[in-house]
């Protein structure tokens, strides 16, 4: 007996039966659940971290007409990369994508490996999306896990998962490693994430009409955790107001950079500050290079420094990786 077969239900083809029945009544018709292509199955789990599925799907449709195989990505500039993702935040994802494509051309020829070990060996690409591209591209039955699939394992069969959770990270990968269904990874995969997102969700989960009640070891006193969780605030997210953070002003930068005046070339810090920040003034320089340095660890900018005049300090010149630099005349 392993440590996981404790938390396995001897119920659970009921339990799988139960959510695979409701998936097949309430899947929502999503673009990426018609393709088994692993480039389209990438791209949308990638879109999908953190960006709500209804701002996706447009920026999905335009990113695959713009880059529509895993080549034409790889051999993309990176500036036009980072401007088909613009307004689904968190650039460095693009960055991420494109450097695993590259990968795929230059190790594999252009075909996605198919097995969740070697998945996770391309750049920027961690346990879930690996187990998704092989669930869901190549339909093998892998287990993996995201946010809302943990919170609903663990309501279901271990408990609330609030204030703390009673199984760490790894016993809950073990767990749902165990239970997928028999030649239904494709469909329970896709069950698991749209139960999470729809019903069983963090913080008004549908608990008064799920069909899982009389399974979920959660049920009896989950809707009571959670409303105290909301009334005092306990363990919620304090959010940075995000004007006048430095991820607003690193997308400020990113927007200057994709301008049509800056998008021929290269900007200099100096020229660069007063249009990312009102009242831009000298003492504000180190700050700002400090957002340009960290975009440029991220891939999102290139810089290079100017060769300082006499005793003038040097004005580093920026531009978005991968834009050819401008004409000479």
């Amino acid at each position: 007996m392993t440590e996981h077969d404790r938390d396995i239900p001897q119920n659970l083809s009921e339990v799988q039966q139960i959510l695979l029945d409701w998936y097949r009544q309430n899947a929502r018709d999503l673009p990426w659940r018609h393709t088994r292509d692993p480039y389209r199955i990438l791209v949308s789990e990638v879109m999908l971290q953190q960006t709500q599925v209804d701002r996706v799907i447009p920026k999905y449709h335009a990113f695959l007409e713009a880059f529509p195989d895993v080549e034409a990505l790889a051999q993309a500039p990176t500036s036009e990369v980072i401007r088909l993702w613009s307004g689904l935040g968190y650039n460095r994802r693009a960055v991420n994508l494109q450097r695993a494509a590259t990968a795929v051309v230059e190790q594999y020829g252009g075909e996605f490996p198919a097995y969740v070990d070697a998945l996770e060996r391309l750049p920027g690409i961690g346990p879930y999306t690996a187990g998704a591209i092989a669930c869901f591209a190549f339909e093998q039955d892998v287990g993996f896990l995201d946010t809302n699939i943990n919170r609903l394992l663990h309501r279901v069969l271990i408990g609330p998962e609030v204030p703390e959770q009673a199984r760490t990270r790894r016993q809950m990968q073990g767990i749902v490693s165990n239970i997928v269904p028999a030649g239904h990874g494709w469909e329970w995969g896709q069950t698991l994430i749209e139960f999470g997102a729809l019903q069983c969700t963090a913080r008004k989960p549908a608990c008064l009409t799920c069909p899982l009640q009389q399974h979920c070891a959660a049920f009896p006193e989950i809707q009571t955790v959670v409303a105290e969780l909301q009334r005092t605030g306990f363990r919620r997210k304090q959010e940075e107001a995000f004007e006048g953070s430095n991820r607003y002003y690193r997308g400020q930068v990113l927007r200057v950079l994709q301008s049509t005046d800056a998008s021929n070339g290269e900007i200099t810090l100096t020229e660069l500050g007063p249009r990312v920040i009102d009242n831009y003034a000298q003492e504000h320089t180190d700050w700002l290079r400090s957002v340009v340095d960290g975009l440029a660890r991220d891939g999102l900018v290139e810089i290079a420094e100017d060769t300082p005049r006499y005793d003038a300090e040097p004005d580093p010149r920026l531009k978005l990786p991968g834009h050819p630099p401008p004409e000479s005349t």
